[in-house]
């Protein structure tokens, strides 16, 4: 958007440049009504980006999708050329928008992540929710410890966390196996004495 798109409300007439951002109030070259104009920095810059560059000689490769755009690199998965615009760059490998997308269906291309597993909080809901039914806790206990080991070093989420989701899984599921522990020993030894 330029300054020339912003027009008066009352007759549609443009408005001159030193009118925006003003310090008092100014009159409409076209209708005199008094207004002001305030405007974001960003409608006053002027859109950067990579528009590709054309193909100059009929010798050159032209992209893909863009026929009129030069081509500057070749996907790395399907081979078809690419213009800057089309070209998207993940770590060394180039990809083309059909590569990328398959990719993202298939889960073939490992660096794009679109979801995560929350294991801390898979493993906090092992070693909580079954303290309302206790005799479960003989079976999630054990497999909240192992989440808890087994996923520790893993990334937690796209957004910053703790682990104190993994601390409050681990210290709830080792008092269940301790708690599980201490009722086998106690039937083994009354089991013992009574007989």
């Amino acid at each position: 958007m330029s300054l020339r798109q912003v027009a008066c409300t009352e007759c549609g007439a443009n408005v001159p440049p030193e009118f925006v951002n003003a310090d008092e109030f100014l009159g409409c070259p076209g209708c005199g009504q008094l207004f002001r104009v305030f405007t974001f920095p960003a409608l006053q810059r002027t859109m950067a980006g990579n528009a590709g560059l054309p193909a100059v000689e009929t010798g050159e490769a032209s992209c893909f999708y863009h026929a009129q755009k030069k081509a500057i690199v070749a996907c790395d998965s399907c081979g078809r050329f690419l213009c800057a615009l089309c070209d998207v760059e993940i770590g060394v490998s180039h990809r083309c928008p059909a590569c990328l997308e398959a990719g993202k269906r298939t889960q073939k291309l490992e660096t794009i992540e679109d979801r995560r597993t929350l294991y801390d909080g898979l493993a906090l809901v092992l070693a909580t929710v079954p303290l309302l039914l206790w005799p479960f806790t003989l079976f999630t206990a054990p497999a909240a410890l192992f989440l808890v080991v087994r996923y520790w070093r893993r990334p937690l989420s796209v957004l910053p966390r703790t682990r104190i989701r993994f601390v409050l899984a681990f210290l709830i599921a080792f008092a269940q196996v301790c708690g599980w522990l201490f009722l086998f020993y106690f039937l083994a030894t009354n089991r013992r004495n009574t007989a």
